[in-house]
Order: C-alpha cells, then sequence, then structure tokens
C-alpha cells in the first residue's frame, strides 16, 4: 500500500482521532482534576471541540476537501498553543501570564518530564492535525 493511499483511506479518521484525544484530554483534565483553565486554554479548546466535530462529519462523508476548514482552526491552534508554551516556559511573555484571567496562564498543572504541560500537548495535537491534513492535501491533489 502506498503512502498516498493509506493518508486517503485513513487520513480523516486519524485526524478525528487525535482532536477526541485531545478534547476528552482537556475535559478530564477540568472536570475530573479540577484544574481551572486559563484564558488561553479556554482559546484552545474553542478551536479544538469544532475539530472533533467537524473531522469526525468528513471521516463519515468521506470528505477529502475537509482541510479547506480544518486547517485554519489547527493552524491558529498552533499559534495560541506556541505562544502559551513561550508563557510558561520563557521570561518573554511573563509579565502578560500574571493578567491573563483568574487563572494566570504560566501555571504548570502537569510537567511531565520537565517539559510536557497542558500548552504542550495541545500544540501536539493542533501539530499532528495539521500535518495530516496537509499530507492528505498532498495526496488529493496528485490524484
Amino acid at each position: 500500500m502506498g503512502w498516498n493511499r493509506f493518508i486517503k483511506e485513513n487520513g480523516l479518521h486519524m485526524s478525528w482521532i487525535v482532536a477526541v484525544m485531545a478534547m476528552f484530554g482537556s475535559l478530564y483534565f477540568s472536570e475530573i482534576l479540577n484544574y481551572l483553565p486559563c484564558k488561553l486554554c479556554w482559546y484552545q479548546r474553542i478551536l479544538m471541540y469544532p475539530l472533533a466535530i467537524i473531522l469526525g462529519i468528513a471521516a463519515v462523508r468521506k470528505d477529502t476537501k475537509q482541510f479547506i476548514y480544518v486547517l485554519p482552526l489547527s493552524i491558529w491552534g498552533m499559534g495560541i498553543s506556541l505562544y502559551h508554551i513561550l508563557m510558561q516556559k520563557t521570561s518573554w511573555f511573563k509579565e502578560a501570564a500574571s493578567t491573563c484571567g483568574p487563572v494566570p496562564c504560566d501555571v504548570d498543572y502537569i510537567n511531565w518530564l520537565g517539559f510536557i504541560t497542558i500548552p504542550v500537548l495541545a500544540f501536539m495535537a493542533f501539530t499532528l492535525i495539521t500535518i495530516i491534513q496537509l499530507a492528505l492535501w498532498s495526496a488529493v491533489r496528485k490524484g
């Protein structure tokens, strides 16, 4: 099985699984572990939750042109996540973190392996979705 065929047959489902896992992960952190989301976490959720629905519908319908409306959400989510990571891990945006809202944006609820935080998990999910969608777009264009 060639790469183009594999990504055409499985790309939608892989993207959908990543989005659903990210959505349920964020719900687990807030509803089970009672971690209050900051303002940037809310923005990332606003972009991820519709992706879970859109990609699910696209997978069922086998809509290979979904990247037109998925890529803007995933790329924007990558940008917000990257800004959030920089706010947590560098001193560049520290002054903005405390004024983020009721929960400061630089709070590390988790810190696995010294660098994996909630914004890093969100960034990885948005990046995976973006890469899969770009690969799917390339495979569809090649015919």
